[in-house]
């Protein structure tokens, strides 16, 4: 018996990096415990009690103490430690599973980004290369952030929960949108016509996402392109 006992212990060992995050994928029991600076939970099932390492959303969204509380989980078995984080949903959880995937971030780092950035906020950084975004994430500095960039590329759609690309397609075509405005008010302001600018800017636009131009990511720099054409179309105020 002993001997069976120690190998099933060894195969435990030696296989928990391919399953243990299975272990454990949900919790449902009464929340006996907050800690809102260590951001962690405390939830008794059936006598025991699971501490969880959680994200903002579920301190934010968690019951009164004593009340139920289900959560999604991910589970760490390490040498010198067994971790549980836990999740409002399989959605959270899922772009949790996402990040730990990327070589250099650990458990930790996935839950802090999860926990500092909205998933459509950070869909659009990543495909506007906007690396500020993510060295707002605590621990993670500039060259981290350039990195993690690179590699959050190729996982974009990975990243987004079912509705974040629509919300990310949204955010773009807004911020598209205001860089146009802002272009044809400077070209107005420089005396060309309203219509005229309209016109121009709306044309430029058009060209940049054929991959006709350049794509313009300023209203500078649309302003520029726009006076260049103006110039060789011999147009003027």
């Amino acid at each position: 018996m002993r001997l069976r006992l120690l190998c099933a212990t060894s195969i435990l060992a030696n296989s928990s990096a391919n399953w243990n995050d299975r272990l454990i994928g949900r919790l449902t029991g009464a929340l006996i415990e907050i800690d809102a600076e260590k951001a962690t939970l405390m939830v008794d099932v059936g006598g025991v009690g699971y501490e969880l390492e959680v994200s903002t959303n579920v301190l934010a969204t968690a019951p009164a103490i004593g009340q139920p509380i289900t959560l999604s989980t991910h589970f760490v078995v390490r040498e010198d430690a067994q971790l549980l984080f836990g999740f409002c949903d399989t959605a959270e959880r899922e772009l949790f599973r996402t990040f730990v995937k990327i070589n250099g971030v650990g458990p930790k780092l996935a839950l802090a980004i999860i926990s500092s950035l909205d998933p459509s906020m950070l869909a659009v950084a990543v495909q506007n290369n906007d690396v500020g975004v993510l060295t707002n994430v605590p621990g993670v500095g500039k060259k981290t952030a350039e990195r993690l960039m690179v590699e959050l590329k190729s996982k974009l759609h990975s990243l987004l929960p079912t509705n974040s690309e629509s919300l990310a397609s949204g955010s773009i075509a807004g911020s598209l949108q205001s860089i146009s405005q802002d272009a044809q008010d400077a070209l107005v302001a420089l005396g060309y016509k309203p219509g005229q600018a309209q016109q121009m800017i709306s044309q430029l636009q058009s060209a940049s996402q054929a991959g006709d131009t350049e794509q313009p990511v300023t209203p500078e720099q649309l302003v520029s392109m726009a006076l260049r054409q103006f110039a060789r179309g011999g147009s003027s105020p």
